[in-house]
Order: C-alpha cells, then structure tokens, then sequence
C-alpha cells in the first residue's frame, strides 16, 4: 500500500479511486453487524459467493461484507447497488434468487422486501422503510456503503479529507475554535462540551498529552459504538488524530471490548492500513504532525469504561476509579493531561471540520447540536441502531422510526441511559432528544440506549434487575456503593415477593441519598437512578407489594 506524502497526493488518491468506480456496478452489501452476525450472516455470504461464482458473475459484482445496517430487527439484511434495493430476513437459500433476478435480471424479489405490518404496503428501497425514512444518518449512512476493512473505500468517499484541511489549512487552536463553536456536547453520557475538555487538556502544563477513544460501550442494551467502530472504523480514527492535533497530543489509545472479533479484526487492520498510507504515524501526510495509537482491550467489567478507572486499566493496573475531584483531562494516564471521549463523539469530528461549525449547528436543539444515535430495544417493533437530529421527540422515534409497540399492547414506560439511567412514564413521550430536557424529565440520556416497555411490565422488577447488574460490576471500592446496593436489593427483593413493609420505600430513598452524596465514582453516584425513577413516576407500585 503505497504512502500519502501530502494532502495533493491524498486529493489524486481519492480521485483516481472515484474515477476507476464505476457507479452502475452492480454490489451486494450484506451486514455483518452483531445482530446479523448472530444470524448466521456468514452463511449468507459464503451463499453468494457459490452463486456468482456459479453464474459467472464474481468479477462483475461487488460482494463485501459491511458493518451494521441498523435495522436489527429484520436481520440479515441486505442492500443492492445500485437501486438501493433492500431485502430483510435473508437467508442462504435467497443467495440464489437474488443473484438471479435482481443481479442478472434487475427484478426486485418480493417476498424478501419489507412489508409495512400495520397496512400491508411494501417498500423496495433503503429509503422508503419507515425505520430509515424519518432517520439522518451522518455517522452511520456509509456504513453500507463501504467495506470497513477497506481503506480505499473510505478515503473513495471523501474520507481524510478533513485531517488534510486540519493539518494543511488550519492551526492547532482554530481546529480547537471550530469544536467549541460547533458546541459538540460528549455522546458517552455526560453531555459536557468537547471542546472545552480538549481546551483543559491543551492548556495543562504538562507538554506530554494522550487522547483516549471510550469504545467500552458496557452499559446494558448499548450497541450503538460498536455499529460505527465496526462499521466505519476510519471514521473514529479520522476524529481521533484531528483531536490529537488540536490538543498536540502524539500518543493515543483506544479502549475497547475484548469479547468482539470483528471489531478487534477492523481496528487492528485499519490502523495497519494507516500507518502504511502515511496517515498515522511519523509525519502524517508530510506535514511534520506525528502520532500513534494503541489498542487496549477490557478486562469484562462494566466499571472499567469509568474514565479514571479505564485509564488505570491502559497502565496496566486494576480498574478502579480514582476521587472525581482529580481531573484525568489535567493528571490522567500516568499522571499526564488525557482527553478521553467515547466513539461516537470523535467520529462527529471530521464532519465539523470538513463542513464547518456553522452546518453543524444548523442540526438539533438551541444546546445539544447535530445527530444521536440511539440503542432501540425491548418491548418495540423494530428493535436496532437508530441515528436522529436532537430535537426529535421519543414519540418519533418509538413510534415512526421502531414501529410502535408490538402485540397491540400499550406503551408504559420509556428507560434511557442504561443500569444507570431514569425511567419515564409514556405521558412524557412527547418529550425531545436532548440533554437538558431528558435530564429534567428523570431519563438522563446517558449514551444513548432506549429501552421500550410494555403495559405488562413491573417497574419493581425493572428496578431490581438493574440494581442486580450494577451490583455484580461495582468493584467494591468504596463501601457507599458496595453495601448499599446490596441494601436495596434486599428490600427490593421482598416487594417483588410481596413481603414488603411499611418503611421500606423511606429507607430505600435514605440509602439512595447517601451512595449519591457519598460513592467515589458516577457508577455509585448514579446507581440508584433507575429507582429514583421509578419511585418517582410508578410508587403506586411499590406501595401495592407492602403488606
């Protein structure tokens, strides 16, 4: 793989792989996302290997592999260039078909298109299902589009040319400026402004600085992360190196899963691929810019996607947290100033930079800009990876994009952020994506995963099964957090005995007082969330199992 010495060589690149593409060639992109992955989406493409093969058609058409589609749900799922056809529930025994009549003889084959389940009506293309018509996927559009273990595909697409205009056409502070003016708020749960951590992180005294990709993503129905990284993993590297440039930072990790191949197998080749292309590395594209990452991999607990305790685990040590009044964007991996954002965050960076803060802001809310991608699972039609502007209100998403609640039954509840998230009642469903606005409702967004829930849940179990998690994953520090969960979950145990008594709610809000006042990291301070909700919005449960 040849190197890039300059942004003029990156630009006769891309040229000379979008001119040698030709657009009506015909291409199979099958999803090799988690969820398809679970389906035995290998078998699929190994089928359509054997039949173009077969009919002669293996230099003709374009097979690869991609990340996740987003429409779980109907998995695997396949999309074919270059009507955008769109067929869902694939199977190896379809390869045949396909291959036949829309490849070779350009007729849809109707049985494998989405059916609209309410009226009957089908849709053909990508853009006419419901699930991706009402969506703007910024972040995730190309992930069908590109192959992730490909390099040129990425770069074929426009790719780099925002680390080229950083590098060539901007200085280290202005890269800084269009972050912050763009108000690009963190995707990993807090929400706090980018730009003003990357600018702590520059500022601190310290001339050796690290940038840390968060690709942990432990928290319970989050899979939104991995879609991107797996799907698109350029992108987030792109993010990276452009932030690194900002804070003059030369060293930098990515903290991921140790349980996911294919993520670890894209990660891995697309940083081999850019050191060999001159994009990471000793001189980036010969403008005298060097820097480098490393990949380090979880060691299976959720606390360890904690910022301080992740930190510790990229020096080799236990993942525990560190005292929150020790600022990691100022003293972080051993000791040196460490901007950490999670996936999501950095792979909003190219996009900033290639088309300016001002396009940027002219998405979402007056304080939460641009696009979020959500986790959509439960009690829902369409369960998958849903990517909407701020603003959009959980009414859209649940019901126009995930398709309303399955079986005819009613919506009861909403549960955002995870195990350590709020739960909202469905009167509040009109209420929009946004930080501020999901914070004071009770249902801190946190990254990012909607879980949906029936008229047939019980809240207090809701309550427990989070607390049970989160009580198998605290790593038992500080004694605030470590009895007191398990407090509560003895008393939440007995109400869903029905051996509740009269006291039990007043002790179980006295304990949640106390973790949140007094746990050392956010996974304490935060537990207690899911129960605070549902005191909050159902009590007239908990009051029922009280003898």
């Amino acid at each position: 793989m040849q190197r890039i010495n300059s942004a003029a060589e990156l630009d006769a690149r891309r040229k000379e792989l979008q001119s040698g593409k030709d657009p009506d060639r015909p291409a199979i992109a099958v999803c090799s996302g988690a969820g398809c992955a679970g389906l035995s989406n290998g078998r699929v493409i190994a089928a359509f290997e054997k039949e173009l093969d077969a009919q002669g058609l293996a230099e003709k058409v374009e097979l690869r592999a991609t990340g996740c589609h987003g429409l779980c749900e109907l998995g695997p799922n396949v999309v074919i260039y270059p009507e955008e056809i769109y067929y869902i529930h694939v199977k190896p025994e379809d390869a045949a078909d396909i291959v036949k009549e829309t490849i070779a003889g350009k007729k849809v084959v109707d049985r494998l298109v989405y059916t609209d389940p309410e009226n009957g009506e089908k849709a053909v293309h990508l853009d006419e299902i419901p699930f991706y018509k009402y969506q703007n996927r910024n972040l995730i559009g190309n992930n069908t589009r590109i192959n992730p273990s490909s390099i040129d595909d990425y770069i074929g697409i426009g790719g780099y040319a925002a680390l080229s205009k950083a590098l060539f056409e901007m200085k280290p502070e202005a890269v800084l400026d269009e972050v912050k003016k763009a108000n690009l708020r963190g995707r990993g749960g807090g929400g706090f402004p980018a730009g003003l951590k990357w600018e702590t992180t520059r500022n601190a005294p310290d001339k050796e600085k690290y940038v840390i990709v968060n690709g942990h993503e432990g928290e319970p129905g989050a899979f939104m992360d991995r879609a991107v990284f797996t799907g698109n993993p350029h992108l987030v590297l792109e993010g990276l190196i452009i932030g690194a440039y900002a804070i003059g930072a030369h060293q930098g990790f990515i903290y991921t899963r140790h349980d996911s191949k294919l993520l670890k197998k894209n990660i891995d080749l697309a940083l081999e691929q850019a050191r060999q292309c001159g994009l990471l590395g000793e001189n980036i594209l010969g403008s005298g810019f060097d820097f480098d990452v490393e990949v380090h991999y979880d060691v299976g607990i959720f606390v360890s996607g904690e910022s301080s305790a992740l930190m510790r685990s990229i020096e080799g040590r236990n993942p525990e947290p560190r005292p929150k009044y020790i600022r990691t964007s100022v003293s972080g991996i051993w000791d040196k100033p460490s901007n950490l954002n999670n996936v999501e965050t950095w792979a909003n960076v190219p996009q900033i930079i290639e088309k300016g803060a001002e396009w940027y802001t002219g998405t979402g809310t007056e304080r939460s800009k641009g696009t979020k991608m959500i986790s959509l699972s439960g009690n829902v039609v369409n369960s998958g990876v849903v990517e909407v502007p701020f603003g959009t209100t959980l009414r859209q998403i649940v019901f126009d994009i995930g398709g309303g609640i399955p079986g005819g039954k009613k919506l009861k509840a909403l549960h955002f952020g995870g195990a350590m998230g709020g739960s909202i009642p469905e009167s509040l469903i009109d209420t929009p994506l946004d930080f501020d606005a999901l914070k004071k409702a009770g249902a801190p967004m946190g990254a990012g995963a909607l879980m949906v829930m029936d008229e047939d849940t019980d809240m207090v179990e809701m309550a427990r099964f989070f607390l049970t998690f989160l009580t198998n994953e605290s790593c038992g520090k500080c004694v605030p957090c470590r009895e007191g969960i398990r407090q509560l979950l003895k008393i939440l145990a007995d109400l869903c005995e029905g051996k509740g008594k009269k006291g039990d709610i007043e002790t179980m809000e006295e304990i949640a007082d106390v973790m949140s006042a007094a746990s050392l990291c956010s996974l304490g301070k935060t537990a207690t969330d899911p129960l605070r909700g549902t005191l909050k919005y159902f009590r007239e449960e908990y009051e029922a199992n009280i003898q």
